[in-house]
Formats: structure tokens, sequence, C-alpha cells
């Protein structure tokens, strides 16, 4: 099989356990793939990955895509069309003037700039969550951590990275704006917030004086973000084979090449990634008019302000319910595997009654945000008269997976945002139409499902890498549209009027009950 590495184009992208290496042929398909397991560590409170981590498994990854690239069309790979990085958001990472690592990178998960966030945010008038890069910087300044004052660069993994294979301190604006609040009208940080940050800070005296000189300069996609150079070659390739002077794409966060690889950039649609959590995100038309601590805003790789509601618990409880199933089934003699289960369980809910019979459950394993809980107990609840069956059971379950994230785009209602369509991906829809259907009905609008969504956000970065030199006149959104997803096999479920009812039914269930979660909290230790 014959292979044009001009018209290739590569995207890797670093998650919290696996870093994939995706490339892709001029029709957006990808025909080869290598990976990396990796995993955080917890050193001295912080979760972090050591630096040597980072560049073992992506050189690991990209040897493991270049021999599968060798197995299938028996060429070396030399150079690729374009090429991008993308990783988890947020975070800090730290930089003197010599370019060096000053202090442990600190991953979006931990979350002890609590104190930072919540002053910012009372500042800007503007939700600063604990995990972006500047709740980072400020929570070291607030701890007198003597690193800041030599500070000479701070910015994300994926522009860490980029930064190393190009020499350019550039980074994707919604990467970007994981780290400091973007003007989607100028595309770039808030003129004002920056001015409101350096005042605070100037009693401090450090030798910078503001921090827009600290930050990278932010860019859209299809903006040229430099070329690989040949120290950037050596980096990711030790034998040499990879060629210097390819394009290079913004690097990315995880939440913009998820809004690529589901085709869900343009304004009045969004997507939703439910599996252990869940979020949501909204492509709005316009900002938001006021402060919603329960929504964050970013933006799409093209600048389009985005809202997103994050949930810290989804299927986790139903799994384990699926599970128990699965013990009682192995226990009668019967052999079901986990697929035939789920598809049994799953489909059991839709014979459920719209506003599952009274039932209520809790999946909650952690703390949720949302509802105001720091502290989870998984629960079930149910009065004398409940229709007890097994389809109520298992559609309260299902139900209860979105039942924080709905509190939080009942927000978005609120404010009048319009939503056309919905992308969901994740485990929630792995059993065909079923999850779909449930969360139809509980955002009361269309949900699609494609068929690509789970080639996921390495296959994100590697079309906006392709979308740098072959965009032409076209926006980002015309160019998945019209160029990477036109034709795309899939499916979409509209929301049925009763079940819409019956869920809403259900929710004022959920939000009358959540005084028993926080007392399950309080007195089940």
């Amino acid at each position: 099989m014959a292979i044009n590495l001009d018209k290739t184009y590569l995207g890797i992208e670093l998650g919290s356990t696996r870093i994939k290496a995706v490339l892709i042929d001029e029709n957006h398909k990808p025909i080869a793939s290598g990976d990396h397991a990796w995993e955080n560590r917890l050193e001295n409170g912080i979760w972090t990955y050591h630096l040597d981590d980072v560049w073992s498994g992506l050189q690991d990854c990209y040897k493991n895509l270049c021999a599968d690239v060798k197995a299938k069309f028996g060429v070396a790979l030399t150079h690729v069309g374009a090429f991008g990085v993308s990783a988890m958001m947020h975070g800090y990472m730290a930089f003197n003037k010599e370019g060096e690592l000053m202090v442990p990178f600190r991953t979006w998960r931990n979350t002890e700039a609590r104190d930072a966030s919540g002053k910012l945010t009372d500042l800007f008038q503007f939700n600063i969550p604990e995990r972006w890069s500047i709740s980072h910087l400020y929570q070291c300044i607030l701890d007198k951590e003597e690193h800041v004052n030599d500070l000479d660069y701070f910015c994300t993994l994926a522009g860490y990275i980029h930064w190393k294979l190009t020499g350019r301190k550039v980074l994707g604006i919604g990467d970007a704006a994981g780290m400091f609040p973007i003007d989607s009208d100028k595309f770039d940080f808030v003129d004002r917030f920056l001015e409101q940050f350096d005042e605070l800070v100037a009693p401090y005296n450090f030798k910078w004086k503001h921090v827009k000189d600290l930050m990278p300069k932010v860019l859209c996609a299809g903006d040229d973000a430099g070329c690989l150079t040949e120290e950037g070659a050596k980096l990711l390739d030790p034998t040499g084979t990879l060629q210097a002077g390819i394009p290079m794409c913004a690097p990315e966060g995880d939440a913009g090449t998820g809004m690529v690889a589901t085709n869900s950039c343009a304004k009045r649609t969004g997507n939703v990634s439910a599996g252990t959590s869940i979020f949501a995100m909204v492509v709005l038309e316009r900002a938001l008019s006021k402060l919603h601590r329960e929504i964050d805003m970013v933006t799409t790789p093209d600048g389009s302000p985005v809202a997103m509601v994050h949930a810290n618990n989804c299927t986790s409880d139903l799994n384990a319910w699926v599970g128990l199933f699965g013990e009682f089934a192995k226990a009668a003699g019967l052999n079901l595997d986990a697929n035939a289960l789920y598809g049994l369980l799953y489909n059991k809910a839709l014979e459920g009654d719209s506003d599952c019979g009274g039932l209520l459950s809790y999946g909650y394993f952690s703390g949720e945000f949302i509802t105001g809980l720091e502290e989870g107990r998984p629960l079930f609840v149910r009065t004398p008269d409940s229709k007890f069956s097994l389809a109520n059971f298992m559609r309260t379950h299902l139900y209860t997976t979105l039942g924080a994230i709905k509190i939080g785009m009942n927000i978005l209602d609120e404010e009048n945002v319009a939503l056309d369509k919905l992308l969901g991906h994740g485990g929630l829809f792995k059993t065909k139409g079923v999850g779909q259907k449930i969360m139809a009905d509980a955002m009361n609008a269309p949900v699609s499902v494609m068929e690509t969504a789970g080639e996921g956000g390495a296959w994100g970065i590697a079309i906006l890498a392709a979308f740098v030199v072959n965009k032409g006149d076209l926006t980002l959104p015309e160019y998945l549209d019209d160029k990477v997803f036109k034709g795309a096999e899939g499916s979409t479920i509209a929301p049925t009027p009763d079940d819409v009812k019956g869920f809403e039914a259900f929710m004022e269930r959920y939000k009358a009950g959540i005084v028993i979660e926080k007392s399950a909290v309080d007195n089940l230790k």
C-alpha cells in the first residue's frame, strides 16, 4: 500500500494515563498510530510528571508510531505535511531565564490553589478555577514561594513541548483559556484582568512587572505556530530519521481537540463527554451576562467563547450496579459478557416510567461542587409507595449520572443559551441508543453520536495540523463540516416530550434529596 508522506498529518496528545500519536491521510482518516502508557506521581503532596517521563514517553510513543508506519507501508517516517501537539489543560510549569524548570510541574489535578482561586474570582468577577495556571501562580505568590521572583515564563504542558520542538513560546487559544481569561473579540488575554493582576501583585516588587510578559503568545487555529527545528526533531526521534522544517499548528488543550474530534466548534453546538466524570461544552453566541461559579469559560480552538460544565461523578456507581447484576448472573449459571450485560440492563431501563417511578439515587463516589458536597456517598433511596422495578431501578441510575451536570446546564438555560445539537462521546454511549436517548431527554436537545468520536484528541490535533496547511479561505467549523465530517456516519436522537417532563420530575426529586446525601456524608464516615 502506497503512502505520500507529504499529505499525512501527525497529532500527538498527552493524556493523563496515555500518550497517543495518530497519523492521518489527506482525507483525515487515521492510517497509523502509536501510544505509551504513563501515570502521574504524587510527590510531596503534588500531582506531577517528571520531565524525563515526558520526553521518554513521547519518544516511545513516536517510536511505536514509526513501527506501525513501517509495518503497514514499508517506509520510514521521515516527514509529514504538518504536525501538532496537545495535552491536558491547565496546570503550572514555571521556568527561569535559563529555561530551567524551577518547581515540579503541577498538573490540573492539584487543588491546593483554593485560596488563590477564590480571591481571583472575586477580583475579576469571572470564574477562575483552582486548576487554572493563573490560580497556581497566585497561590505560589500567597505561599511566598521563592521561585516566583525569578520567573521568566510559565505555561501548560502542550505549550512547553511545542516550545522545545519549535523554539516558539506560543499557545492555542483554547489551551490559553485554561491559563487566564480570554477576550474572544480580541483573541487574546483580557486586558482589564491583566491590569488588575499586575496591580494586585505590585506590592511584592518582583523582578517582572507584567504577568502577560510571562505567558505564551495566544494563537488561533490555522495561525503560523512555527516549524519543527533540528533540536526538536532529535528530541522526538533520537534516531535522526525525522526531518526538521515540518509546519506545526498551535499547541492545544484536550478540551479543544475534543471539540474538533466531535465536530462541535460551531456556535450553538456542544459536546458531552460522559465516563467516570462528565463535562459538557457549549459554544456560545455571546458571553454570559454575569459570573456563575458553576460554569468555566474557555474557548474553541478558533476563539469562540465556550461554557463548560463539569461534574466529578458520572458512571462509577452505575457500573458498580451492573457489576452486581453480573455477579448474580454468574451465580445463576448465566454466561453474559460485559457488552451483553450492559445491553440487557440499559435497554431494560427504557421500559421504565419516565420519572423512574419515584426512585432516587446519587452516584457520588467523590464530592460534587455543583451540589455543594466536598465528599460523596453512593446512595439509593425509595419511598414505600415507589414503583420498585428493575426497569425503574436502572433508569434511575442512568438518570442520576446526569443529575449534577443538568443543574449546571439549567444555568445556561437561564442565560437563554441556544443549543441546536449536542455530540455525545464516552462510556455512557457505548450501548447503542440508550445513553443517547437519556441525554437527549435530559438536555431537551437532539444528541448525536458519531462513529469517529472514539478516535479522540490525538486525531483532533492532527486535524488542526492539517487545517494549518489546507484551510484556504475556510473557517474551522466550515473546514470540519466540508472536509472532515462530510458524509460521516452517525445517529441522532431527538428528545421525547413526555420523557423530557419525566426527567424534569426526577430532577425535582434529585434536588430535594440533596439533604439526604449531605446527611450521609456527615453520618457515614
